[in-house]
C-alpha cells in the first residue's frame, strides 16, 4: 500500500481544489475518469508482472475453479446483469429514502448523504473486508478499502460530474469542514499503515471512535445544538491533536526501528 494510500491522500486534496468554486464541473469530472482509466492500466499491468511464487500460492489457497455449470461464461454474464440490475434498483430505494428521511427530520440533504447514505453504500465493503479477514485475507481486506476510496474519488465523482448537466455542486460546508476532515483521515493512514505494515486492532478502534465523533459532530450540527461549540471546542483543542500526536510518535518509532535493522 506503499503507493495507494499517498495516492487516495493526493486525490482527497485534488478533489478539494477542484471543489473551492463550490463546483466539480464536467471537465473536472472527465479528469478524474482519466485518472481512474491511467490507474486500472497502471494496476493490470503490474499485476501481470507478479512472481510465479504469488501465481503457485494463490492457486494452493484457492485451486482451480469448478468447470460446473456456474462456471460458464453465459451464465456468469447473467449473473452480472442480475446483480447490476438489483443494485440499480436498491440504490434507487436507498436515495429516495434518504430523500423522504432528510426531509422529514428537517435536516440538509448533504448531512444525509454523509451518514445514511454513506453507511448504507459501504455495507458491502464492510461485509467484504470482515469476510476477508476473518479467512486471513488481510490483504484484501485492506486492499478493497483503498480501492474503493480510489474508485470514489475517481471513478463515482468523476462520472457523475459528467453525466450531470453543469457539474455537481459542491455545498460550502463539504469544502470548508467535510472535505478537510476526509483528508485529514487519509492523512491519518500513512502513520498508520506505515507501523509495521499492519493494522492493530486497537488503531481500528481509533478509527471507528474517529467516525463516531465525526457522525456525532453532523448530528449536534444538523440540529443546532446546544452543545455544538463545546463539543467543537473539546475535540478541537485536547482529543484532535493529542491523536495527531500519537500517530506521529508511531510513525518515528517505526521509521526509527526500520534504520536500525
Amino acid at each position: 500500500m506503499r503507493f495507494d494510500v499517498p495516492l487516495v491522500v493526493g486525490l482527497s486534496v485534488l478533489v478539494l481544489v477542484m471543489a473551492q468554486d463550490g463546483r466539480i464541473g464536467p471537465f473536472d469530472g472527465l479528469l478524474l475518469v482519466v485518472g481512474l482509466i491511467t490507474y486500472t492500466v497502471f494496476v493490470i499491468r503490474q499485476s501481470r508482472r507478479e512472481a510465479a511464487a504469488v501465481q503457485a500460492e494463490y492457486a494452493k489457497e484457492f485451486g482451480v475453479a469448478a468447470a460446473g455449470w456456474l462456471a460458464r461464461l453465459p451464465v456468469q454474464i447473467v449473473f452480472v446483469l442480475g446483480g447490476l440490475g438489483l443494485l440499480v434498483l436498491g440504490a434507487t430505494w436507498l436515495v429516495d429514502s434518504a430523500v423522504s428521511i432528510a426531509r422529514a427530520l428537517e435536516i440538509s440533504e448533504a448531512v444525509t448523504g454523509l451518514t445514511i447514505v454513506a453507511a448504507g453504500t459501504s455495507l458491502p465493503e464492510l461485509a467484504t473486508s470482515v469476510v476477508a479477514a476473518m479467512r486471513g485475507e488481510r490483504d484484501i481486506a485492506v486492499g478493497n478499502v483503498v480501492g474503493s476510496s480510489l474508485f470514489n474519488l475517481l471513478g463515482i465523482l468523476g462520472i457523475a460530474a459528467l453525466v450531470t448537466p453543469g457539474g455537481l455542486s459542491v455545498a460550502p460546508g463539504l469544502v470548508f469542514f467535510d472535505l478537510p476532515v476526509m483528508i485529514a483521515v487519509a492523512f491519518a493512514c500513512l502513520p498508520i499503515f506505515g507501523t509495521g505494515h499492519r493494522i492493530a486492532r486497537w488503531e481500528g478502534a481509533l478509527f471507528l471512535v474517529y467516525y463516531m465523533v465525526y457522525v456525532t459532530y453532523l448530528i449536534l450540527a444538523a440540529a443546532q445544538h446546544d452543545a455544538l461549540n463545546s463539543f467543537s471546542e473539546i475535540m478541537l483543542g485536547f482529543v484532535l491533536p493529542l491523536i495527531g500526536v500519537t500517530l506521529l510518535v508511531l510513525w518515528a518509532q517505526q521509521r526509527s526501528r526500520e534504520t536500525a535493522s
